[in-house]
């Protein structure tokens, strides 16, 4: 490959240290594909004869479907998956498929892949989503009206409803998605014929090979085509950002299937027992997902700092941007495909989540706001008065609701009966009608809205 430069080949250590086919062998279908575009491109330009390119075609055809049956071979000696495939060529077709390499450098050629594989990811990566959504849109919808505990500092807060706050992680999920998509906007322009660095001396058409391969048009410096990276960080800072969502809805399942909780029933095709302890059923998938989270995080900041220090243009350290982004993308699917199948085959168990949001005193908020509302009371002081409230209740062990009207009326006068109307749970989820709110109407309205996003491919 290195014709009459070297007068030795390779030592056993560079060898090993210089050989990316192990991994780079996943590209092949991208390889396959811009290969196609280009020599298209080259005989449509007159730089290669039309019978050689369409023999060079051909032979690409064969490859390909060597590959598919069998996969890609692994000779260390032919380093990367270009070399692989035009060797593979070379013996199918003969010495004609020397020209198939006109015009354009491994440089431009891997970035080409690289990009395009990428952009494959994101295609799969945003249906994922998608079937997440849905799933979750299908729950939030079930469950518009069941009233749950809603938490800040983990500590009980105000009664929510589960599907209100299962619609927080679409629109967690929808901003994902928004990131990738923005992602591949960005990316979707073509390295093919910058060459090595500095372009060509051969008349080509590199709009032809960028409208061939689908992109938005070719990148409009050759230094940059070659270097440039920036769409896997791209790539790479969303799906970090994805997964730490991801992560966040794994550790509520995680809390609400402890017995403590016991919100949810796990399906048994994602949990896992114990050896020892036949009594358990442990959320092995959602742990699994939290911590899938830190790899692709880590996965992130390898990438960054590979590319931290670089100069113009293609220095070999970048042979290592491809094992992140693989990792990454594998962990994300999985990750994506776990927390589809929980949301939609979990059962909740509404009884204990209403019961747990009759306690903590949930409502006191709904007190509070009924002092401001019916006894025209400032709110500080309206807070004042319910904190004391909520430590009579406290000190006898009952509910606020509990509190007779002599009670209550100790401490404000102008507390009526009216007041109880407002301390159930049903009355506190109602009353937060505001727009994004969980009462079970704006809850059905947000499902309506999301149902229409999701059917317009949004």
């Amino acid at each position: 490959m290195w014709g009459g430069r070297f007068a030795e080949g390779p030592s056993a250590i560079m060898r090993e240290i210089n050989a990316s086919i192990p991994f780079d062998k996943a590209l092949w279908r991208q390889d396959i594909a811009a290969s196609r575009a280009h020599v298209a491109m080259l005989a449509a330009c007159g730089i290669v004869a039309d019978a050689d390119a369409e023999t060079i075609l051909a032979g690409l055809e064969q490859v390909a479907a060597e590959y598919e049956a069998n996969g890609v071979p692994e000779n260390w000696d032919l380093e990367d998956i270009h070399m692989t495939t035009e060797s593979r060529l070379a013996e199918l077709i003969g010495p004609v498929a020397g020209r198939l390499h006109t015009a354009r450098s491994r440089n431009d050629q891997v970035a080409t892949d690289f990009r395009l594989w990428v952009r494959d990811a994101i295609d799969q990566v945003d249906a994922g989503l998608a079937a997440l959504q849905r799933a979750l849109v299908m729950q939030a919808q079930a469950h518009a009206d069941s009233i749950m505990p809603g938490f800040t500092h983990l500590q009980t807060a105000q009664p929510v409803t589960l599907g209100h706050h299962l619609l927080a992680y679409y629109e967690m999920i929808a901003r994902d998605r928004s990131r990738f998509a923005d992602a591949r906007t960005r990316m979707n322009v073509s390295p093919l014929g910058s060459a090595a660095l500095a372009g060509t001396g051969f008349p080509i058409d590199r709009h032809m090979t960028a409208q061939a391969l689908g992109f938005a048009a070719p990148m409009r410096n050759s230094l940059d085509g070659v270097s440039d990276r920036d769409f896997a960080l791209d790539y790479l800072q969303a799906a970090a950002q994805c997964s730490l969502h991801l992560s966040r809805l794994a550790e509520e399942f995680v809390i609400w299937a402890s017995q403590p909780f016991g919100f949810v029933r796990m399906a048994d095709s994602l949990s896992t027992g114990s050896s020892i302890m036949p009594q358990k059923k442990n959320p092995d998938a959602a742990e699994l997902v939290r911590g899938h989270a830190g790899r692709i995080v880590g996965c992130l900041t390898s990438l960054m700092v590979t590319m931290k220090g670089l100069p113009l243009a293609y220095s070999k350290d970048m042979q290592d941007d491809k094992p992140p982004v693989f990792e990454a993308a594998n962990l994300l699917g999985l990750s994506i495909a776990a927390m589809t199948g929980m949301v939609a085959d979990s059962t909740f168990r509404t009884d204990r989540m209403r019961q747990a949001a009759e306690l903590g005193y949930a409502t006191a908020t709904d007190l509070a706001d009924w002092l401001v509302r019916q006894a025209n009371i400032p709110f500080r002081e309206a807070h004042h008065i319910t904190g004391a409230a909520v430590k009579l209740a406290e000190s006898r062990g009952i509910a606020l609701d509990e509190l007779s009207l002599e009670d209550l009326q100790a401490f404000d006068t102008r507390i009526d009966q009216r007041v109880y109307a407002a301390l159930s749970v049903e009355a506190s989820v109602a009353a937060r009608a505001s727009y994004g709110g969980t009462a079970p109407d704006q809850v059905r309205a947000r499902v309506a809205e999301a149902m229409q996003e999701l059917e317009q491919g949004r």
